[in-house]
């Protein structure tokens, strides 16, 4: 299988702000892959250099076989773009930008209808209204079905469910699913945590590095040893209690409980004794089960 996207040692510099620091990466053809990691991680730069909008201070980068510095015109043609900020014309309506955007590459939007249909079929309803009057979930439908209009062979997404309902990110993760099986190949960025599972192969990019790629799955192996849940009517002082007991290597707050990160010898019991010791009589520890935001934590500390 051919790497549709191939990241060679890509560094990006804003003055002393190394932005992305010597990235290497490769994306299968036909898969979902998602880039994961925080606001600030170097996502969008890395995004801005695969579409030819910035080039990088060093190394290479090729996208559907052509280098983005050398061969930006011609590769404009081939990738979808949709970057995290709303980017199409808001005065505009639903047809018009569809239009618009299908005229832009030569295209009539009845060539490519049935590759968007599925998601435009949401927006049928109202053709005539202007863009910036739609809803979050409706603008991300729109600004996906006008990336689309052409028939990209790589569709790269920069955050698209950011302050997006549950419903409709879960609706979009469906759409992305459908559009690989439909040959598309697929990059989306995403500092949702939870969003990484519905990807073949992930990368986990912190301050400008990779720490790590892999199926979810691979990644996640291992991380259910010695990790438990901590929880007390009295939070803070549970987790400062907690850190300094000893054959606890880290604790975090995770949702409405506590992460708990022990050694081979830590015992869950006696540690709920010796916080009621501490004062915190209604303590329970127990075992649970790593995922993708847990390992992202142990691997930017490592690397931090």
């Amino acid at each position: 299988m051919n790497d549709l996207i191939d990241i060679k040692e890509v560094t990006k510099r804003y003055g002393r702000l190394t932005a992305l620091d010597h990235v290497s990466l490769s994306v299968p053809e036909g898969s979902l892959f998602g880039l994961i990691g925080p606001d600030g991680a170097g996502k969008t730069t890395l995004y801005q250099i695969l579409t030819t909008l910035l080039t990088p201070d060093e190394g290479t980068a090729t996208v559907a076989g052509r280098d983005v510095v050398k061969d930006y015109r011609k590769l404009r043609t081939e990738i979808g773009y949709m970057p995290e900020k709303f980017s199409l014309y808001p005065d505009l309506t639903v047809d018009e930008n569809l239009h618009f955007f299908a005229s832009l590459f030569g295209v009539n939007v009845k060539d490519n209808f049935d590759l968007i249909a599925p998601i435009f079929d949401q927006l049928r309803k109202f053709p005539n209204r202007r863009a910036g009057a739609l809803s979050g979930g409706m603008k991300q439908k729109l600004a996906l079905s006008c990336a689309l209009i052409h028939r990209p062979k790589v569709l790269l997404l920069d955050e698209p469910t950011t302050g997006v309902d549950a419903v409709s990110r879960s609706e979009f993760w469906d759409m992305l699913a459908t559009l690989r099986e439909k040959g598309i190949t697929i990059l989306v960025s995403t500092s949702y945590m939870d969003e990484a599972e519905r990807c073949e192969r992930i990368a986990l990019i912190n301050k400008g590095r990779i720490l790590d790629v892999d199926t979810p799955g691979r990644l996640i192996e291992g991380m259910d040893k010695n990790l438990y849940n901590a929880s007390s009517g009295n939070m803070y002082p549970l987790l400062e209690a907690l850190r300094t007991l000893p054959g606890v290597k880290d604790c975090y707050t995770f949702g409405a409980a506590l992460h708990v990160v022990a050694g081979d010898g830590f015992n869950p019991d006696d540690a709920a004794s010796r916080l009621r010791q501490k004062g915190l009589e209604d303590v329970r520890i127990w075992p649970t089960k790593g995922n993708i935001e847990d390992l992202f934590i142990k691997l930017a500390k490592d690397d931090g």
